[in-house]
């Protein structure tokens, strides 16, 4: 089944505390958006890319774009202002002829080709799927900074991206959020929301978010360990 993939690089970085937007950081000597991309241009079922950036930032996006050797079909449009807001804009520009969906945070510069396989073979089949991890912390929920209850966390994962849908399931999904006026954090519960099922795929938890300085050094040290395995 044909794919579209939207790359979501529209963060502004100011937790990470840089003088430039988040996708734009380098991490290992290259940028997080670069990252993405060489990742997405080893899955064989996409076959375009959509990547929302910060307003101004268009010349870099392509400079990283043409670094990565790219060979898809690229658009570059500037986000929202909410995450939401960007995936909507740019699910605007992917093809009515794609029949998947692939969405992924240029935050999360570890996803490997293989995950984003796996949730687009399983969105062709259930209608969604995600990567995430089991949650293996014991969870609290807290009024006044004391603890009220206890959450049992057998069946609690912690949601990742790449998130895969039927490109219609998205398109509906979003069409509705923005009429009701309903904000998710997640692309996947906006789909959920509509009585669609979204499946989740076990993920690594190397696949971390970036968005502290301390994020960041945890992921360089992984790479570090990754490359010296290697040798």
């Amino acid at each position: 089944m044909k794919a579209s993939a939207i790359i979501v690089a529209a963060g502004s970085g100011v937790r990470l505390g840089s003088n430039v937007p988040k996708a734009f950081v380098k991490l290992a000597g290259r940028t997080m958006l670069s990252w993405s991309l060489v990742t997405v241009r080893q899955v064989s079922s996409i076959g375009e890319v959509v990547i929302t950036i910060p307003e101004g930032f268009e010349d870099a996006a392509r400079a990283e774009v043409a670094a990565a050797g790219l060979a898809l079909p690229v658009k570059i449009t500037p986000g929202g202002i909410e995450r939401q807001d960007s995936v909507r804009i740019a699910l605007g520009l992917t093809s009515a002829e794609s029949d998947l969906v692939i969405v992924h945070d240029a935050a999360r510069p570890l996803a490997t080709p293989a995950i984003f396989e796996a949730c687009l073979i399983a969105a062709a089949r259930a209608g969604g799927a995600i990567a995430a991890v089991p949650v293996s912390d014991t969870l609290k929920r807290v009024a006044d900074r004391a603890i009220i209850a206890t959450i049992a966390r057998a069946e609690l994962w912690q949601a990742q991206t790449p998130q895969a849908f039927r490109r219609d399931l998205l398109v509906a999904a979003h069409q509705r959020a923005l009429t009701e006026k309903i904000a998710a954090t997640d692309d996947a519960d906006l789909v959920e929301r509509a009585g669609a099922r979204v499946e989740v795929l076990e993920c690594s938890t190397a696949n971390l978010k970036i968005t502290t300085p301390s994020d960041l050094a945890i992921v360089e040290a992984i790479i570090a360990r990754s490359d010296a395995a290697k040798k």
